[in-house]
């Protein structure tokens, strides 16, 4: 007698107890809301009869202002005696010097017809015709700005930075990608070199270096070093299974499997981690220029000091025509990797060599290795000019709508003023408790733990209301910039037309230093909380729109032909396929909303921010190593915070798309 088993209808529960159907993940989703819900609602109310309210005890503080200060002291003291300065350290800074002074002389001997010429030529030997002409054209471009001297600065300066970070980020990566153990060891350290403020960590370095070009090489490496380490990482770990498998096979020594079959699997990680490493150094520049960089930051810097618009624009231009040469040319040089070789390649990079050598002898024998004083154009007192007709028109008095400054007053009232007020009225205890709810609700115990803990150390160092006042700031900057992100995201993935248009817009204001388009935002917004959160938009809102605009033209088409096929409109396509399944690329802007946006309300103290961002650039300009510290730490803790209550772990992910 064969025995005939009925299968559980769809949605219920079988005899074990686990809901095996279709609505699974969304019930058993929504049954963890609920009792995380009842169990927040809960412990407030006990905490409230247990702990009352008020800010953070002041006896669960930690003052670190004394230890801090006797570091200070000492390397001031040791620095020109102690055997690790002079014997190492001493040794470090010379060689940056020697070798970005080696770089700058090369570029200087080659004159301006040469290095234009190899750039052109280096982008057609990757590229094509079109980005060379574009390459040859942007460095023409720095010359007729009359910013050809500051560019080859500057340029020299990223050579050596990104090679050092390009050097250290993939020893590391490598590290990581071929042990677990080193994995788990070298994530926060690089989460915290790329949530640390720069503010904060040049202090250390120039308490080290002193001012000048050795201290801005390596805080450019700290800040740019992460990205190569992690998509090395990335790299080596995603390679094929079955390709490792196969090499094993055939008896290869761990070192053979490294140098046949990981790096070469994993190229095109390691040429987007260079890419990545370029664009965060040349990002670094301005910030850099403030110990001492010199080239185009060091205009930057000065413009806005003497609050020049187009002084500052001058000089921001070569860093973004910089940044997108470099960017299209790298990411060019990847998308190659894997296609079979050009027929007489190597013919090619020796015309290329040959024309480029030619060029710069032309140039020494005519004695034109200066750009021409001629072909210059001042492009700053027209620019000065829009921006003065901007605030006289648009600053106040604008019929029906008001002006700029209007504005910014009625979002620093009716927004960011009771988001602060709010968040600080909160009893401490019942902050943690929220943050530990949301990051359950989107990860897991570990993850809730973690953000809980990370808020905890705000308190203990001391700077629990500073903190919840840049929390109040990042909240506000990142509703404005996921309401037009996802907006234009999606827009632009719908519309080929509109995405063609928005993508050298969205690569001027990713590439253009946070320094310049603060000059215009204070001319328009005036000084306060709300320019700074102005600027974090401009600054975040690209790559949310690009993260959201890939997302969803990944969508599988087989879907949305299906969908059509049911007679779905386009906006029933929208909500109900493209977004749903696009939710992981969604939620990945979320979390660089976040993090982008947290890194720019810093440099926000420079322009009236206050809190944090105050605290991190005013340790810096005092030389006070306990305030700059202290606050950096904050920061951190803060964006470890936002990261985990943001991105959610790999299984609520797929989760959410089984619901």
């Amino acid at each position: 007698m064969t025995a005939t088993i009925t299968p559980a209808p769809p949605g219920r529960t079988t005899a074990a107890g686990t809901d095996t159907g279709p609505g699974a993940p969304r019930s058993l989703a929504r049954h963890r809301g609920r009792l995380i819900g009842a169990g927040t609602a809960a412990a407030l109310v006990l905490g409230a009869l247990l702990l009352g309210g008020g800010s953070w005890p002041a006896s669960l503080a930690v003052d670190l202002s004394g230890p801090l200060d006797r570091t200070s002291d000492w390397i001031i003291d040791n620095r020109d005696g102690h055997p690790l300065f002079l014997h190492f350290l001493g040794h470090v800074s010379n060689v940056v010097v020697v070798s970005v002074r080696a770089v700058y002389l090369v570029l200087l001997a080659v004159g301006w017809a040469g290095v234009t010429a190899a750039a052109g030529l280096v982008a057609w030997r990757v590229a094509g015709v079109r980005l060379a002409l574009t390459s040859a054209a942007a460095f023409a471009v720095c010359g007729v700005l009359g910013m050809w001297v500051p560019t080859l600065q500057t340029l020299a300066l990223m050579v050596i930075a990104v090679a050092a970070s390009v050097l250290l980020g993939g020893l590391l990566g490598l590290a990581a990608g071929l042990s677990d153990r080193m994995h788990r060891v070298l994530r926060p350290v690089l989460d915290t070199m790329q949530v640390l403020p720069a503010f904060a960590y040049l202090l250390p370095v120039v308490l080290v270096f002193g001012i000048g070009v050795p201290a801005a090489v390596l805080a450019t490496v700290v800040y740019a070093a992460p990205p190569m380490a992690r998509l090395t990482a990335l790299g080596l770990r995603g390679a094929d299974a079955g390709v490792m498998e196969a090499v094993a096979s055939l008896g290869a020594t761990g070192r053979q499997r490294l140098l046949t079959a990981r790096l070469p699997l994993a190229r095109k990680e390691l040429l987007l981690g260079v890419n990545q490493s370029i664009m965060m150094a040349l990002g670094m520049a301005v910030i850099a220029s403030v110990i001492g960089a010199g080239g185009l930051g060091d205009r930057v810097y000065q413009a806005l000091a003497s609050v020049d618009v187009g002084a500052a624009l001058a000089a921001g231009v070569p860093i973004v025509l910089l940044a997108v040469v470099l960017d299209r040319v790298t990411a060019a040089a990847g998308e190659r990797i894997g296609a079979a070789p050009a027929r007489r390649a190597g013919l090619g990079w020796a015309v290329a060599l040959v024309v480029t050598a030619a060029v710069a002898v032309a140039g020494r024998l005519s004695d034109r290795l200066s750009w021409p004083d001629g072909w210059t154009v001042d492009i700053a007192e027209p620019v000065n000019g829009a921006v003065d007709w901007m605030t006289a028109h648009l600053y106040s008095g604008v019929p029906l709508v008001g002006g700029t400054a209007d504005w910014a007053a009625r979002f620093t009232t009716w927004v960011l003023n009771p988001l602060r007020d709010g968040l600080q009225w909160l009893p401490w205890w019942a902050v943690l408790l929220t943050v530990g709810a949301l990051a359950l609700l989107i990860g897991t115990w570990r993850t809730a733990t973690t953000a809980v803990l990370a808020m905890a150390a705000i308190g203990v160092l001391g700077v629990w209301d500073p903190a919840l006042d840049t929390l109040s700031q990042v909240l506000a900057a990142v509703a404005v910039t996921l309401v037009l992100g996802l907006a234009l995201g999606v827009a632009s993935a719908r519309s080929a037309r509109l995405g063609r248009a928005l993508r050298p817009v969205l690569d001027v204001f990713q590439t253009m230093p946070q320094f310049v388009y603060l000059i215009p935002v204070v001319a328009l917004f005036g000084v306060g909380r709300a320019p700074a959160v102005a600027a974090a938009v401009v600054y975040a809102l690209p790559a949310v729109v690009r993260i959201t605009a890939q997302g969803v033209r990944a969508v599988d088409p087989a879907a949305l032909e299906s969908s059509r096929s049911l007679g779905a409109t386009g906006r029933q396509q929208l909500f109900q396929v493209q977004l749903p399944l696009a939710r992981p690329a969604l939620l990945l802007a979320v979390n660089q909303g976040v993090v982008l946006v947290l890194a720019v309300v810093v440099i926000g103290g420079l322009v009236g921010g206050g809190a944090l961002g105050y605290d991190a650039v005013f340790g810096l300009a005092q030389g006070d190593l306990a305030t700059g510290l202290v606050a950096g730490a904050a920061i951190v803790c803060l964006g470890l915070t936002l990261d985990r209550v943001t991105q959610p772990t790999e299984r609520r992910v797929l989760a959410g798309k089984g619901a």
